[in-house]
């Protein structure tokens, strides 16, 4: 059970600062805070209302963008770059449902099939909601779960990651700021028993997740008890299949691209890289040379502990058959980029997500043995497909089992894009126009005449 919240600096394990876990009282006053602001705030504004707030939002992000990234680089150790990209790329998420937000939520008109009269769907807001986000994008997780909740009207009880407590208390002040009213955003640093109260109390309507599969498991289990709709992201080992190319080198730049953003530490990375018979060797030549030079300028992951966890699970892949290609030995949270091959496709190393700077790479002698690799695990978030054949990547495109495809090319997400996965990568989606759908009572109204 988490017992408090810190901000420790990963690059050196110093604790910048301690923040205590939040009474059972002041979770009592979240709650009603929220409920109240979904009763008061809420039924009484426009979206034009909310739409107006929610771009202030987006302004200040970018307004304190500097600040913002310091702090999650402090937190979690992200590059300054990378951290600069994630606060901008938040404001975007805000912007797009401010600007949206009102054809999004237009009346829709059913054509009747008999009678006379009119019938329409209205997607109104359900109520106050929770939300639990994770520590590796401190700020993106909560753009995607409160820009368009907000702008629908709904309420916000958010719990970030224990080692977020400085990121969270920041989105709290902008929300603040922003001129949304109290309870309309509150920011709580609960433990795991206060979140599970939370789901089971009546004030809260639903959940949304972003996480381990494990927790993501306990918080649907404790939902489904209370009749609760819940969102959950869960972990990725997203295929990154190469049947052809004509540029090699692009080819394998992306591939870095895929398995080191954020250091490795993304649910929808590229993990397993699963490369064409005819291209495994020089792919494998020139993937390998790039993952191990990336050592210049790479930063730790986000603790001790991720470090201690991704070295069991490499040792792992080792004993059960794989090589390993790296530069060097762990130090404290720096994790040396490897390349493991040659690991069976069927050892239980190699259905594990590997959450940081090492990839697996495997050889097929067919399209069909791609996908049939590419599908062979227990997640169904993202996916890759690299080929010059359009029709090859259409066909391969509809056979993986997953919620995203991303066709010759890495980093096209956006935020008009819905993302979400299938399997035990969780269910429902974020971003695009379904991510103001989820949460959303799309009430009929029928009128006779």
């Amino acid at each position: 059970m988490t017992s408090s919240y810190a901000v420790v600096d990963p690059a050196t394990g110093t604790v910048a600062a301690e923040y205590p876990t939040a009474t059972d009282a002041t979770i009592d006053r979240a709650l009603d805070a929220a409920t109240t602001a979904h009763r008061e705030w809420s039924r009484r504004t426009t979206a034009a209302e909310r739409v107006d707030l929610l771009g202030k939002v987006a302004a200040l992000h970018n307004e304190r963008v500097d600040e913002l990234a310091a702090i999650i680089q402090r937190e979690m150790g992200k590059p300054l770059d990378q951290a600069v990209g994630e606060v901008e790329f938040s404001a975007a998420i805000y912007r797009y449902y401010a600007d949206n937000a009102q054809s999004f939520l237009a009346d829709e008109p059913i054509e009747l099939l008999d009678g006379e009269g009119r019938a329409l769907i209205r997607r109104q807001s359900i109520g106050a909601l929770l939300g639990v986000m994770p520590w590796n994008y401190p700020y993106y997780q909560v753009a995607r779960f409160a820009g368009p909740n907000l702008v629908l009207g709904n309420t916000i009880v958010l719990k970030h990651a224990p080692q977020c407590p400085e990121s969270a208390a920041a989105l709290e002040r902008i929300f603040a700021d922003a001129g949304f009213p109290t309870g309309a955003y509150v920011n709580v640093y609960a433990t795991n028993q206060q979140v599970a109260d939370m789901i089971a109390d009546p004030r809260i309507q639903a959940v949304s997740f972003t996480g381990s599969e494990r927790a993501g498991a306990a918080i649907a289990e404790t939902a489904g008890r209370n009749l609760k709709k819940v969102v959950l992201e869960l972990g990725g080992s997203d295929p990154f299949i190469v049947l052809s190319t004509d540029d090699l080198d692009a080819t394998v730049a992306a591939a870095l691209d895929a398995r080191f953003e954020n250091t490795g530490q993304a649910c929808n990375a590229g993990k397993r890289f699963i490369v064409a018979d005819g291209l495994y060797e020089p792919f494998l030549e020139k993937f390998t040379q790039g993952v191990l030079g990336r050592t210049e300028g790479l930063a730790p992951l986000s603790s001790v502990a991720a470090a201690e966890r991704l070295a069991e699970q490499v040792d792992r892949a080792v004993a059960a058959g794989a090589r390993l290609d790296t530069t060097g030995e762990r130090q404290g949270a720096y994790f040396p980029p490897g390349v493991l091959s040659d690991l069976p496709p069927t050892s239980p190393a190699a259905r594990e997500e590997l959450f940081g700077p090492v990839a697996t790479v495997y050889r097929v002698a067919s399209e069909d043995e791609a996908v049939t690799l590419a599908n062979d695990t227990l997640f169904g978030l993202g996916s890759y497909v690299f080929t010059t054949d359009p029709e090859q990547a259409m066909r391969v495109a509809d056979r993986i089992e997953a919620g995203m495809v991303f066709v010759n090319g890495v980093g096209i997400e956006g935020v008009e894009l819905p993302f979400g996965g299938i399997k035990r990568s969780g269910f429902g989606r974020e971003l695009g126009r379904a991510g103001i759908e989820e949460f959303a009572n799309k009430k009929l109204i029928r009128v006779a005449n």
